[in-house]
């Protein structure tokens, strides 16, 4: 079935989880906002898609995951690699590409990957994603060891033959899968409402008899509520779930994107539906937590930002010998 879950309230978390959960977000916006800054001064190569303004989905799906879970991105990935804690030293590193990053400045920005921290990777083919996640879950449910997969993909991937599959494959096989669809409304340049032949990405779901879930994806409260019941769900044998999180991406779809098909919905969007500035007025006006607390996870947060940018600048390059290094496998 298809339905929108009632939105939770900050009481159902810990003042510990809270300040994780806020952390998480303000690093991802951090992060991206510091991307689009060094970008723009050209030091960086390749191209770069930024993630700021969806953080509540990262975050609210990844808090609920451990060291047996796994997750598959898009091109958009740093936020998801930041929620399911991959260091951001490494990441700035291999966005400058050099060889003290993530993928030792092979990947860049579309292809980070940390394998130990169950990242299998962004990844620049569209609905490449889901694929890969009916592979883990599958292992997972041989192994018996309660491990789940989600699969982050957008409103653009929704469409493909990758995507639609694995969602049928996760159902036939009773997987311990998550297919979580970010719909910011563009498949690159081209509207979701175009593009997309229902209303809902989420009504999808009915046709391949799992659970379908439409969620405000300025909300981190609503999407950890429809991602725990999820995981849950996975965990226990119950199978795979589709959920819909929709919300506006603050920047093009890459950086340089002059966004003349966008008129003023980022700035109502940066104004009326912050998914941080919901998140802070949400637990400070409840006594959860204070603003002197969010306050500090900020001053913290974009001192570690300063450094992996400076760590970043000052790291070497990959050399000739590295060339063929992580290609090919040896048994």
């Amino acid at each position: 079935m298809t339905g929108t879950l009632p939105t939770p309230t900050s009481q159902e978390l810990t003042p510990d989880q809270l300040l994780d959960a806020y952390r998480v977000m303000r690093t991802i916006r951090d992060f991206e906002e510091r991307v689009h800054e060094e970008f723009a001064g050209g030091d960086i190569p390749g191209f770069v898609h930024l993630y700021a303004g969806e953080e509540a989905s990262a975050a609210g799906v990844c808090a609920h995951l451990d060291g047996r879970d796994a997750i598959a991105s898009t091109h958009r990935g740093h936020g998801h690699c930041i929620a399911k804690g991959v260091d951001i030293v490494g990441m700035m590193a291999e966005i400058y590409g050099k060889s003290t990053g993530s993928c030792r400045g092979k990947g860049g920005s579309m292809h980070i990957a940390d394998l130990s921290k169950g990242m299998l990777g962004a990844n620049g083919i569209v609905g490449g994603g889901p694929p890969l996640i009916c592979g883990r879950a599958l292992a997972s449910k041989h192994k018996g060891d309660g491990g789940v997969a989600v699969a982050f993909f957008g409103d653009g991937a929704s469409n493909q033959g990758t995507t639609l599959e694995s969602l049928n494959l996760a159902t036939v096989w009773n997987l311990p899968a998550i297919f979580v669809a970010e719909n910011n409304g563009y498949a690159e340049a081209t509207s979701s409402s175009w593009s997309v032949a229902t209303d809902d990405i989420a009504d999808r779901a009915a046709a391949f008899g799992m659970p379908g879930v439409i969620v405000d994806g300025f909300d981190f409260f609503a999407v950890h509520e429809a991602a725990g019941e999820a995981v849950a769900r996975a965990r226990e044998g119950g199978g795979p779930t589709l959920i819909e999180v929709k919300f506006t991406r603050y920047f093009g779809h890459f950086e340089g994107d002059q966004q003349l098909y966008r008129a003023d919905e980022v700035a109502n969007a940066r104004e009326k539906l912050d998914c941080l500035k919901r998140f802070r007025a949400n637990v400070t006006s409840g006594g959860q937590l204070t603003g002197t607390q969010l306050d500090q996870i900020d001053s913290e947060v974009a001192a570690a930002v300063d450094e992996a940018v400076v760590a970043a600048k000052a790291a070497p390059k990959p050399d000739a010998a590295d060339l063929l290094t992580d290609v090919y496998v040896s048994y």
